[in-house]
């Protein structure tokens, strides 16, 4: 069909005439704009458009309501989004999610988990430091001998009835003599070749060396006379300065515990379990035990402590049981159980920190080594020569001189301590 009015041709027109026209001679008909469709999800186009009715070509939704492309029909958009898998969580143009690193997380976590036990530690440590009871003035003690290799602590039971109600001296059996003696002395030796517990009877005659005292100001002659008198005489200075006297071990730290103190710590710590090969009856301390294992009270404690009547070998009997009891004491104060339990930790700290009377120069660092040193110590009596002891001096306990300047020597050179020792 022809364009051109009926019976024109190309070659009737004058050429003149058909400038404009371009080359194909005639007018160009209307020509219908190619539609590019949106790209289908992927890039794919989606085809030729399709009739919607009425004769008329149907354009797509997009391009009708006048949205306009980034693109051709030919490829993806110019500014592609993100992949999919780095998009948002909410929407395909979000941020990109970080991955999570679950192993920095439990790091920064134990982190700070340790912070906050340090600094739980450090304060319960200064804490309890800070309530130690620093009475003793061992600079005071005269003439002292030199340093050896090791540590050594006096320990020292007194029968001090001092803050007990007359209901609490009659619970634990004390009677109401007044002022103090000691029950108990102990040297502990801590060094390199383990640690030594040797008990020096309180009835051990002594030379008790002159000393000035440190409230009175007199001047204290030189005597003969029972270990416990240097205690009763001017107290802890002099007690120091009659057992270095008389063994030439100087001594670097004092420790003292009561009656009423001992039982507190005992309770506190929930009570130290105990085995006996034979049961123990003894009115005068009020002790009263069954064979067998069992656990002690702070009132049972003190009575085993204290009981002497049935010991065949009597306070060198009584001695010993001290030193067993004492590592027992000792072992279940430092046992996972108490020290990583708070609710036990804590009253024993602080009962024992009530308790004890200990030197100017103690630190709680020094006392919890004492306690793990007694754990595992080779437990004996110093040497004596009178099992029996009945002398001319009446009840008194003489030291064999001999064996114990051998075990004094060891202890001060840190040694292996053979003396007394049991293979």
């Amino acid at each position: 069909m022809s364009d051109w009015p009926q019976g024109w041709t190309d070659d009737d027109q004058p050429r003149a005439d058909r400038y404009g026209r371009g080359s194909g001679g005639g007018p160009e008909g209307a020509r219908v704009m190619p539609h590019v469709r949106r790209p289908a999800p992927g890039g794919t186009p989606q085809g030729p458009p399709q009739p919607r009715g009425g004769g008329h070509d149907a354009y797509d939704d997009g391009y009708s309501e006048g949205q306009v492309y980034r693109g051709s029909g030919q490829g993806g958009p110019r500014h592609p989004g993100p992949p999919p898998a780095a998009r948002g969580p909410y929407d395909g143009d979000g941020p990109p999610r970080r991955p999570v690193r679950w192993g920095r997380r439990i790091g920064y976590s134990a982190l700070a988990l340790v912070l906050v036990l340090l600094v739980i530690a450090t304060g319960t440590y200064f804490w309890a430091n800070s309530k130690l009871n620093r009475e003793v003035d061992l600079a005071s003690v005269e003439d002292r001998p030199d340093s050896g290799k090791g540590t050594n602590y006096l320990i020292v039971g007194s029968d001090s009835r001092e803050g007990l109600s007359d209901e609490q001296k009659n619970d634990l059996s004390t009677g109401s003599a007044e002022g103090k003696r000691t029950d108990t002395m102990i040297l502990l030796h801590v060094g390199d070749n383990g640690s030594t517990m040797i008990s020096l009877p309180r009835d051990s005659w002594v030379t008790i060396p002159e000393f000035t005292g440190s409230v009175s100001g007199n001047r204290i002659p030189a005597q003969q006379q029972k270990l416990n008198a240097a205690f009763s005489i001017e107290g802890p200075e002099l007690l120091v300065r009659t057992v270095e006297y008389n063994t030439g071990v100087r001594i670097d730290h004092y420790v003292e515990v009561g009656f009423g103190g001992f039982a507190n710590v005992v309770d506190a710590l929930g009570g130290v379990e105990m085995c006996f090969d034979k049961a123990i009856q003894d009115k005068n301390s009020g002790a009263d035990f069954a064979e067998g294992c069992q656990t002690l009270n702070g009132a049972e404690s003190l009575a085993f402590n204290r009981q002497r009547y049935q010991e065949a070998e009597g306070d060198l009997g009584r001695t010993k049981n001290q030193q067993k009891f004492l590592g027992a004491l000792a072992g279940q104060t430092g046992s996972p159980a108490t020290v990583l339990n708070p609710f036990k930790l804590y009253p024993t700290l602080s009962a024992t920190t009530d308790a004890l009377i200990v030197d100017k120069d103690m630190s709680l660092w020094q006392l919890g080594r004492m306690f793990l040193a007694m754990r595992g110590a080779e437990q004996m009596n110093i040497p004596v020569a009178n099992p029996g002891y009945a002398t001319d001096k009446g009840s008194a306990v003489l030291w064999d001189m001999d064996q114990t300047e051998l075990l004094m020597s060891q202890i001060i050179n840190d040694e292996k301590v053979t003396v007394g020792v049991k293979d």
